[in-house]
């Protein structure tokens, strides 16, 4: 009898939902999707492409549609986008998670995650769901439409990172501070190519919503996903939410091995902070203590939990915040605010000055919360990237929620294990309630006949244009030219400003590369008439951060035809590839420094190029150099990039007999 090899969660998840590859690191595998997850900032194209694919019903066995990013309603267009993807999503037979509701990952990990499952997901956090057990991977619109209709999920075959947790967290330490500890050896690009799965006996010591907090951060190293096992913590979690009959264990086969491995011993971390302007600038509290803060800001996907609400509220019971603080409470979900209610916690918050707001992610993706110019906020949330709060000379520090709340009583950075000598303050420890208030009534399921529904269009949703197939050669200007470690928050911006133009592709088109750049879109349109295009110029890691497509939409909108990079991130890659802009990587990295604003490249042969897998010559008319270009496609990539993006493939397959 030949036994099979012992197997670590992540394999036992990929090997049960394999369709097409084989699991070697670095070539392409189509995965069977089980469960879809939107949301409102990207879910309008993601409907308007499901729309533009045909789609009768979504053929997974959950999809959801979340409304948790464009809550302000200052004009017509986001509650017009609301309307649109309510009846959208009746019409695809896609749950619908109303507006205030909650934030999509904690509400999905509540009322629908299950261990053992695979999610896909229009926002690049949908990572948090490993911490059920769950495949969860956050990915481009246009890979979850597909996805809803029935067809694999490619992604490379990643390498699992075994990350051995031991000890026990000390206080005034908590689960932020692992993923930030995470964050400093790695910083946002260390991950890439890997799913970071956590083991040992450490991981006992975290609750489930502890490791929400620790996959949700897994996007900010650049990891394909991150993944805990389904153990009895999760059990008692979904047992907690009335779902028990949801939970079978998952867990590493006794000799499961990993690719790479690391360990943190959980009784020697010690308070952390990332300061700006990138998730992966950490240092301990202590290093930067002492500076002035203006506001705190509790919530978001990143500290979901009961249980980083109830902290803060005990830290700051009986006291007021520092005059010159604001004490933002983004409450993540209209249930977490009904049980912060029942065990007294929401009154604390309230009169120790706490400023509450809608259930969603306001301040974290700049809808709202933007702090005042120049100075500091401290913020519980996964991102701090330039501009992203609202403000765009933002001081925004990402840390735990207890450095936020101790900062938020004294007015400067403090280290929260001072909160003892100065407040003679323990540290306290939340005994959760044996039963939860669940809420499920702000989730519409979709209806059994979706044959008459009626989709309803405002004035600002426009349909997709038609994307044209990609063209054998071009010579035109490279008007940008960008550092390492570029966000799609830079490449497109967050805000409220910005954010309610996500269904109208034309308007948004105007904030491309904005934050870098505020005549990108005249220059594009001046490229667009004198050349009939335009590329741009990258460091590496390009397109490192959030999931919008609009970062690779609205550039092809505006005439973009490549990409001339050092590398990049995998979901903005990807995006380019779906949207038939070629992701080009410059063979000898030297060649970068050579290029310069404006300078005329000149591509040539590309479609036969492509076609052999020769690499690409990217002739600098402007220096008189010639750059060896690469590409790492797969055969179907490069069918999808000859087609001109992923939508027209998909028209000429259904049509094919």
């Amino acid at each position: 009898m030949i036994m099979s090899k012992p197997m670590n969660v992540t394999q036992k998840l990929i090997s049960s939902h394999l369709l097409e590859g084989t699991m070697e690191p670095g070539k392409e595998i189509g995965l069977k999707a089980d469960q879809a997850l939107l949301q409102d900032a990207t879910g309008t194209l993601v409907m308007l492409e499901l729309e533009a694919m045909k789609l009768d019903r979504a053929k997974t066995e959950v999809a959801v549609q979340y409304v948790d990013h464009n809550l302000l309603q200052t004009d017509y267009k986001n509650a017009d986008d609301h309307e649109f993807l309510r009846t959208a999503a009746a019409k695809f037979g896609i749950w619908f998670s109303r507006p205030g509701n909650g934030v999509s990952h904690p509400v999905h990990m509540e009322r629908f995650g299950m261990p053992g499952k695979t999610l896909l997901g229009s926002d690049s956090h949908t990572c948090a769901a490993g911490s059920l057990g769950m495949l969860a991977i956050g990915t481009g619109g246009l890979d979850v439409g597909l996805a809803i209709a029935g067809e694999p999920y490619y992604v490379k075959m990643p390498k699992v990172l075994g990350v051995k947790l031991t000890g026990n967290m000390p206080d005034w330490v908590s689960a932020k501070d692992v993923i930030l500890e995470m964050l400093r050896r790695y910083d946002v690009k260390g991950g890439r190519g890997y799913i970071i799965e956590y083991y040992g006996d450490g991981v006992k010591d975290l609750t489930a919503m502890d490791r929400h907090v620790i996959a949700n951060m897994g996007a900010e190293l650049g990891a394909t996903t991150t993944v805990f096992p389904a153990d009895d913590e999760t059990r008692r979690f979904m047992r907690s939410q009335e779902r028990e009959d949801d939970f079978s264990e998952l867990l590493p086969d006794e000799g499961a091995t990993y690719d790479d491995y690391e360990e943190i011993n959980l009784s020697g971390l010690e308070p952390l902070i990332a300061t700006p302007s990138s998730p992966g600038n950490v240092v301990p509290v202590r290093e930067v203590a002492g500076k002035e803060v203006h506001q705190a800001v509790i919530g978001s996907s990143a500290n979901p939990g009961l249980r980083d609400f109830w902290i803060i509220s005990e830290i700051v019971k009986g006291r007021m915040v520092s005059p010159h603080v604001s004490l933002d409470i983004n409450p993540t979900s209209r249930q977490i605010i009904q049980n912060l209610a029942d065990i007294k916690a929401f009154g604390k918050l309230m009169q120790s000055g706490g400023r509450f707001h809608q259930s969603g992610c306001m301040g974290c993706i700049g809808m709202g919360q933007a702090p005042a110019s120049g100075k500091i906020s401290l913020r519980t949330v996964p991102r701090n990237f330039p501009g992203r709060s609202g403000t765009l000379d933002d001081q925004v520090y990402l840390c735990s929620p207890e450095t936020a709340a101790v900062s938020a009583l004294t007015g400067k950075i403090t280290d929260p294990r001072d909160m003892e000598k100065l407040y003679d303050m323990q540290y306290p420890h939340l005994e959760y309630p044996e039963k939860q208030i669940i809420n499920r009534e702000m989730l519409i399921p979709p209806p059994e006949n979706n044959q008459d529904v009626e989709v309803i269009k405002g004035p600002n949703i426009k349909s997709l244009p038609d994307l044209q197939p990609l063209i054998d050669e071009c010579e035109v200007p490279a008007i940008l030219k960008m550092e390492d470690n570029i966000s799609t928050d830079e490449i497109l911006r967050a805000g409220a400003e910005v954010l309610p133009l996500r269904s109208n592709l034309p308007e948004i088109s105007k904030w491309a590369y904005y934050v870098i750049d505020q005549n990108f879109h005249s220059r594009s349109l001046e490229a667009h008439e004198n050349y009939g295009g335009h590329v741009v110029v990258a460091g590496d890691n390009y397109a490192q951060g959030s999931s919008r497509e609009h970062a690779a939409l609205a550039p092809r909108y505006l005439g973009q035809r490549a990409v001339l990079a050092k590398s990049y991130a995998r979901i903005g890659w990807q995006n380019l590839v779906n949207f038939g802009i070629i992701p080009l990587e410059f063979k000898n990295p030297d060649d970068y420094n050579t290029i310069d604003k404006d300078d005329i490249i000149r591509l040539e042969n590309i479609s036969s190029s492509l076609k052999k897998r020769d690499t690409i010559k990217a002739k600098n008319m402007t220096k008189n150099k010639e750059y060896e270009m690469t590409y790492s496609l797969s055969d179907r990539q490069i069918d999808v990039m000859l087609a001109g993006g992923i939508i027209n493939r998909f028209k000429e397959k259904k049509q094919s007999p």
